[in-house]
């Protein structure tokens, strides 16, 4: 599976070893970047709207650098998706959540196993945004799909999936 993790562009001239080398290290710098500013968003309480704007605008950059490097489905490029969607859920973007969640979906489901709670977590994050977004048979349609996932790792009895349900009732 490291193949299809670490998946490059399709180009007529593919990267160079050396360039995609340096991709790979530019990618790890960014994230571990991304970590400390998070970190720091703890320290500076006042400036959190401020600083989700860099982090997401830091997301965006490297994004679109990595992009001419790698597919979508790169792990580098899934694992910055997931925190650009993280701080669009910070500062209320759903839209922008949901066109990050839409993307990272159907990678995760091909990287992780068929029934793991990553992949089930990110139905129930799109399921709840699609709710919130008013589009609701696309919203049921994802938490069924969450639903069915965590029945298989949990257990039907589980209470998480009694109020998943009971959140299907409601809308």
């Amino acid at each position: 599976q490291d193949k299809d993790k670490l998946e490059i562009c399709k180009l007529n001239d593919p990267p160079s070893a050396e360039t995609v080398r340096d991709m790979i290290k530019y990618a790890r710098n960014v994230i571990e970047e991304f970590r400390r500013a998070k970190h720091y968003k703890y320290i500076l309480c006042l400036t959190l709207t401020c600083l989700a704007c860099e982090l997401l605008e830091i997301c965006e950059l490297s994004l679109d650098k990595m992009g001419a490097v790698f597919e979508t489905s790169n792990i580098y490029m899934l694992h910055m998706m997931y925190q650009a969607m993280g701080v669009c859920l910070y500062v209320q973007d759903w839209e922008g959540a949901l066109r990050y969640g839409q993307k990272i979906i159907r990678p995760y489901s091909k990287h992780y196993p068929p029934y793991s709670l990553n992949v089930a977590s990110m139905w129930l994050k799109l399921g709840r945004l699609y709710m919130a977004l008013e589009n609701r048979p696309a919203g049921v349609k994802a938490l069924k799909k969450a639903i069915a996932i965590m029945e298989v790792a949990h257990g039907k009895d589980h209470p998480y999936i009694s109020e998943i349900k009971k959140e299907l009732e409601d809308h």
